[in-house]
């Protein structure tokens, strides 16, 4: 059995040490997060970091790297208070995936990897029409990590987007159902299989 230690980690190369550290925390959720400039240039992200923060009332929270160098994403958020989060399908992944690549700001990645800006109502920011998920935020608050210079982002959902009966008699929704993936790391795609699904746990 390999072992190291946070001496021995930080002694890795820096490369190497992402890919490894980013993959012990197991699967994460894939999303695409859509903002739009006050000047009207939208932006799209892939994220692997959303995280669910609460139910009543609604909020999402994701981490933000640091901001060293211009974040598009964020910069828009705290310009226009709006932003979508949009869950990644096996149909998109790819396209998804290109996102990340480091486009000037007034290119957007929605023309540059080919998915579809949707609008709906008047909600400032742009939804993945591709996507089954598809959720509205208005940016609530930020939490600053000092350990690492990194964001903690929070949100509440204005606008939840499902497909017709997607969603059961008690709240729940089929993830598998919706194509949905999930993410390794920074660079591997899984899909998801339904393993089981259990009564609420007690003693």
């Amino acid at each position: 059995m390999q072992e190291f230690s946070f001496e021995s980690l930080m002694q890795l190369p820096s490369r190497y040490r992402g890919v490894l550290l980013n993959k012990i925390s197991g699967l994460k959720p894939a999303n695409l997060i859509g903002t739009k400039s006050e000047a009207g240039q939208t932006n799209l992200a892939v994220f692997n970091s959303v995280v669910h923060i609460g139910a009543n009332p609604p909020y999402l929270g994701f981490i933000l790297r640091p901001t060293t160098v211009e974040r598009h994403t964020y910069n828009n958020i705290k310009a226009t208070g709006v932003y979508t989060i949009n869950q990644i399908t096996t149909q998109i992944h790819q396209k998804a995936h290109q996102t990340s690549a480091n486009y000037e700001r007034d290119n957007s990645e929605f023309d540059a990897v080919g998915l579809t800006e949707y609008f709906h109502q008047d909600f400032h920011a742009p939804f993945v029409m591709e996507s089954h998920i598809k959720i509205g935020l208005r940016f609530e608050e930020e939490q600053y990590i000092k350990c690492n210079d990194t964001r903690l982002v929070i949100g509440k959902i204005e606008h939840l987007l499902l497909p017709d009966d997607m969603i059961e008699k008690d709240g729940n929704i089929s993830l598998e159902q919706l194509d949905s993936v999930t993410i390794g790391g920074l660079d591997s795609y899984f899909s998801i299989e339904k393993l089981g699904r259990y009564a609420y746990a007690k003693p």
